[in-house]
């Protein structure tokens, strides 16, 4: 599912206005119809309903909605914020005079003074101040309302966006001037700045209303965005073949483990091996042979040089895939290892965990990946590698300047994992819960994405169907172990049925 830009959803709407044909009145009719249904299914007529609506087409929407609730029998209070008056747009003077033709109703126009009504933690607030149009923090006195609304403790829904949030970024923007909902209803498509940790405390719960926007427009307008959904992947899994054999599905060789931390390799190992790599091969230290045997017994080890850490990346055969990270250590032998195989790399590799904290000490490494490689930092790692940052924006932008530059793909792991492609393409992950943040979750992903390589699928392709499976295995996990009680080893033990259920 593309994720457009305020600029693009602006054209949508107009084409739509255009090739429908419709007037731009009645789709606001219908969005607002949308709103007010979903308010109706969720709180019943004795909830005190206050409406803040602002003098654009957010506002439109917010009266409209009101009115459609005093017709069902909510008692609704309305503000409508006419600053100066003479300035409310065309849609919002017409949704003023249908909210009068109701005959009496509790509305009061703000020009000049504004009194805030008293409100408690029982109401419940719509918040139509500004929409997607706002293209500035907001300022002046609807700052000190934003606050009073916050601060209110109401449950409050905001139409589209919470007021004062753009769209996209938002690292210029002033936090405590932006509304935060409990509930965001945002018409057709949802906003790239709904999937930043630093965002989730405006935007709350939030659902995307269907208004029927034109789906030639939608199809025909292009966007750097996507929301990967359970279809998108299902078009890319390819059927076995009845005649198939092990080696069909590739050889990986995963690099990894150390003393102590041999636990790391053995999930990433069983992960690929669940995911359908033809043969998973591991190479370890020498103290990695016992754990590694008995706990995935289908996959062949080899034997490091050294008993405790990895030493050599001297690869025996031509596999099909290379992943190197989970568990390897940090010792400066191991570094050196690392250096050595990368200067002499051609093809595509998967680097996650201590295989990027080894760059991060030699940050030049970065110039010798193959092209197309994958990383897959967590915020930490991409941080060590690419410096300090602040919020998940900031690290996506940074994300997108050096994915270009080094040619690779950048999985950006987190409760939305973003994947990022050298061409400025995101794509953004739709599965997976928060059981998910615990160790060795990010070692499984490794597994599943060298895995997905190894069986013939283009690094792009392997990185966003890896981060869903990833996500998908979690959710099944989920349902069974709850959030609290998910270990990584439940994420690889549903790789196979989340795998199968997808592609029924």
């Amino acid at each position: 599912m593309k994720i457009f830009s305020t600029s693009d959803i602006k054209t949508i709407e107009k084409t739509t206005i255009e090739k429908e044909p419709i007037t731009p009145i009645n789709l606001m009719e219908r969005a607002s119809s949308a709103i007010a249904c979903e308010i109706i299914s969720r709180w019943l007529l004795n909830k005190r309903i206050v409406v803040f609506a602002g003098p654009g087409n957010n506002g439109g929407d917010a009266l409209a909605v009101a009115r459609m609730l005093i017709e069902q029998g909510y008692t609704v209070e309305i503000f409508l914020f006419n600053i100066g008056g003479g300035k409310l747009s065309k849609e919002c003077t017409q949704n003023k005079e249908r909210l009068f033709a109701l005959g009496e109703i509790d509305f009061t126009e703000i020009i000049n003074e504004f009194n805030p009504p008293y409100l408690s933690k029982d109401d419940l607030v719509i918040d139509g101040l500004f929409g997607s149009g706002l293209r500035e923090p907001l300022k002046g006195g609807f700052t000190s309302l934003v606050r009073y609304i916050n601060e209110s403790g109401a449950f409050i829904i905001s139409i589209d966006m919470p007021s004062g949030l753009f769209g996209e970024w938002n690292s210029e923007n002033i936090r405590n001037n932006i509304v935060n909902a409990n509930l965001t209803l945002s018409l057709q498509f949802s906003r790239l700045s709904f999937f930043f940790a630093e965002n989730a405390e405006f935007v709350g719960e939030w659902k995307v209303l269907d208004i029927e926007l034109s789906q030639d427009a939608i199809k025909n307008t292009p966007s750097n965005f996507y929301l990967v959904e359970k279809s998108d992947v299902k078009k890319v899994l390819r059927k076995r073949k009845d005649f198939a054999n092990k080696y069909d599905f590739g050889s990986l060789m995963l690099v990894a483990g150390s003393y102590g931390m041999m636990g790391a390799a053995i999930i990433s190992a069983r992960a690929a091996a669940r995911s359908g790599c033809g043969i998973v091969n591991v190479h370890a230290p020498r103290c990695g042979m016992m754990p590694i045997q008995s706990s995935i017994p289908e996959a062949i080890y080899d034997a490091d040089k050294h008993d405790i850490i990895v030493t050599d990346i001297d690869l025996k055969h031509n596999y099909s895939a290379i992943a190197i990270g989970p568990g390897l250590g940090t010792n400066p032998y191991t570094v050196a290892a690392l250096e050595k195989f990368l200067t002499s790399s051609q093809s595509p590799c998967i680097l996650d965990a201590d295989a990027l904290n080894c760059i991060a000490q030699k940050p030049a490494l970065l110039n010798n990946l193959p092209i197309m490689s994958i990383i897959t930092p967590h915020a930490k790692e991409f941080d060590r590698l690419f410096g300090d940052f602040y919020t998940d924006e900031m690290r996506v932008k940074k994300a997108l300047e050096v994915s270009r530059y080094y040619n690779i793909i950048i999985v950006l792991k987190g409760h939305h994992t973003m994947t990022i492609r050298p061409d400025g393409k995101i794509y953004i992950n739709n599965s997976g819960n928060s059981g998910m943040a615990t160790a060795g979750s990010g070692d499984a992903l490794t597994g599943i994405i060298g895995s997905l390589v190894a069986q013939g699928y283009k690094p792009e392709v392997s990185a966003v169907v890896g981060a869903y499976i990833h996500g998908y295995a979690g959710d099944m996990a989920q349902r069974k172990n709850g959030n609290f009680g998910m270990i990584a080893s439940d994420i690889v033990d549903n790789i196979g049925l989340a795998i199968k259920e997808i592609m029924q």
